[in-house]
């Protein structure tokens, strides 16, 4: 193929696209710029708070002291208490999930989900021993333990000979 004869055929592919194009001069700037093209809808009419607190056939809406009207409710408790294996851990130096330094002596548990800084009491079933820890890891990564204590606070239970104990833990 020559030279002029691609000439020819880019020229022509251009002027068709070209034809078939929109020109942006022809748009509007909310046109042009718009995520949606022709989408612009009208704003949700707003409805006043009397009206949807206090529609016939609905119970009265309850808030708690200081809550504004339009937020919305708190969300419920989880789990206050809850039961299963715990186990311990102690390594000599390194740092929590929560990035504090880890201290084998101190009253903390690694749970897999509850907030760091939750305090919880653990009580050992067998024996009804109990003491309350600071959650600032992560853990345990074993499937059937729901809490990993450090070294002082299975002492203070009791459980360092067993590893692991069958405990209740109440999250406080």
């Amino acid at each position: 193929m020559s030279v002029r004869l691609r000439a020819r055929a880019i020229v022509i592919a251009s002027a068709c696209v070209a034809m078939q194009c929109y020109p942006a001069s022809a748009q509007s700037f909310d046109d042009r710029w718009s995520i949606i093209p022709k989408a612009h809808a009208d704003p949700a009419p707003k409805q006043e708070d009397n009206q949807k607190q206090n529609q016939p056939g609905q119970a009265p809406v309850e808030r708690e002291s200081g809550q504004a009207p339009g937020d919305p409710a708190p969300p419920k408790p989880r789990n206050r208490v809850f039961s299963g294996k715990a186990s311990f851990y102690s390594y000599s130096k390194g740092k929590t999930a929560s990035g504090a330094p880890y201290n084998r002596d101190e009253m903390i548990a690694a749970h897999r989900s509850l907030p760091f800084g939750t305090r919880v009491r653990v009580t050992d079933i067998a024996s009804s021993k109990s003491v309350v820890v600071r959650i600032v890891d992560r853990g345990p990564y074993i499937r059937d333990r729901v809490l990993d204590l450090s070294l002082g606070a299975a002492r203070n239970l009791g459980i360092t000979e067993q590893g692991v104990a069958q405990v209740r833990v109440e999250v406080l």
